[in-house]
């Protein structure tokens, strides 16, 4: 007759030894542990954990013990559900035997996998962004490549918006009052024509020059400096 108890109390002193950091008892009747299982380090030194809840049955390792995930670290929905999976399909395969420490040793494995394969996809992401700015670069430098099709559209645009402006313009030239303006209007509406003249002179300011040989006979003149009455402009009538 198989005396479970003892093989329980050995299998316990043996996990205790392995684990003795990350194996806690949680009762005694029923006998309840827990283990903390970690994967090695992935990438920038990440882990995923998983702590592991075993109670034995009265018949164990004859029947399998009762497990759950007490708690878990960076796991995905997904991966627990695995563990679950991988746990009850070790359990079926060692009926019989003590198991505990086989049991963890298959999550320990998983959970390995489970890292290197956050760090495969980490890598992938990595490459595919890297990639995609690559690409993006070179449309910035290429431009557009010109197609029939978008050459077409592009064309269609264009004659659509010539034809709207022609439209605009004769629209605007058929407004009354829209003709071409006389010069009176142009003075009338153009302000800066007003001071043209005067902005003239004073840009001009000294810098007009005399040509002074226009004068040089005028010493000959018979001009009446001491008459009062004298005008220069009388000479040229009396000469009529």
């Amino acid at each position: 007759m198989t005396d479970y108890g003892e093989e329980q109390r050995n299998e316990l002193e043996a996990i205790e030894s392995i684990y003795p950091d990350s194996f806690t008892v949680l009762s005694e009747k029923p006998t309840s542990f827990t283990i903390t299982v970690t994967s090695d380090a992935g990438g920038n030194e990440e882990t995923v954990e998983v702590t592991l809840k075993f109670t034995y049955v009265e018949k164990y390792p004859d029947e399998p013990p009762h497990w759950e995930i007490f708690s878990q670290e960076n796991l995905e929905d997904s991966d627990t559900e695995d563990i679950l999976t991988l746990l009850k399909q070790q359990a079926e395969e060692n009926l019989g035997m003590v198991m505990i420490f086989t049991l963890v040793t298959a999550v320990q494995e998983k959970l390995n996998e489970i890292i290197d394969q956050l760090k495969n996809r980490r890598e992938e992401e990595k490459l595919r962004k890297e990639t995609e700015a690559e690409e993006a670069e070179k449309r910035a430098f290429q431009g557009t490549v010109v197609t029939i099709e978008n050459f077409l559209s592009w064309k269609a645009r264009f004659e659509q918006e010539m034809i709207e402006l022609k439209k605009k313009r004769q629209k605007e030239e058929e407004q009354p009052g829209k003709g071409k303006l006389t010069g009176k209007q142009l003075f009338e509406t153009d302000h800066n024509l007003d001071t043209s003249d005067i902005q003239f002179l004073e840009d001009v300011g000294n810098s007009v020059e005399v040509d002074e040989s226009l004068f040089q006979d005028m010493d000959d003149l018979d001009l009446e400096e001491d008459d009062p009455d004298f005008n220069p402009l009388d000479l040229g009538s009396d000469e009529d």
